[in-house]
């Protein structure tokens, strides 16, 4: 397996496409359920292997990841090329960037000195897709990217 299972909620939001790619193998629902019954080791190649062509698909399409902590937001643009970072580190203790508040600070202090801002890029490695992944596994979430939109805007 390439990426990781989908988890339940997954599968049974995707339940029609799940269906048509069991067509696809030549598998009906009666054969389905055979199969779960007696090859539960065949059942979960096919579950890994949509789960694979899934996440492939999703990460195909991926521009923009972000993941945000209390003290820090890392913002990655990913072209074609690369993997652009857009890092920032909120200096002052009392400030949360997960909370309401906290966010309403930065916009009002980001270009103050209790804000340190870095870019970064880096090629991908082999696959870009994994890459991908690995950064969503280590908590980024997939975005349409507005937030690195307007720090692309606003920084001199």
């Amino acid at each position: 397996m390439k990426y990781e299972r989908l988890t339940k909620e997954q599968f049974e939001e995707l339940h029609q496409e799940f269906i048509n790619f069991l067509a696809t193998q030549s598998i009906t629902g009666e054969e389905w359920a055979t199969l779960k019954a007696e090859k539960p080791e065949v059942a979960e190649q096919e579950l890994d292997v949509f789960s694979d062509l899934i996440w492939e698909g999703v990460l195909n399409k991926v521009e923009y990841l972000e993941n945000i902590s209390a003290m820090e937001m890392h913002l990655f643009y990913l072209n074609e090329k690369e993997m652009n970072l857009l890092a920032i580190r909120v200096l002052n203790p009392n400030v949360n960037l997960t909370t309401t508040e906290g966010f309403a600070w930065f916009k009002q202090n980001f270009l103050g000195d209790q804000v340190e801002m870095m870019t970064a890029k880096k090629g991908y490695s082999e696959d870009k897709n994994i890459d991908k992944f690995d950064l969503i596994k280590k908590g980024a979430t997939i975005t349409k990217g507005d937030l690195y939109k307007w720090f692309e805007q606003t920084l001199p």
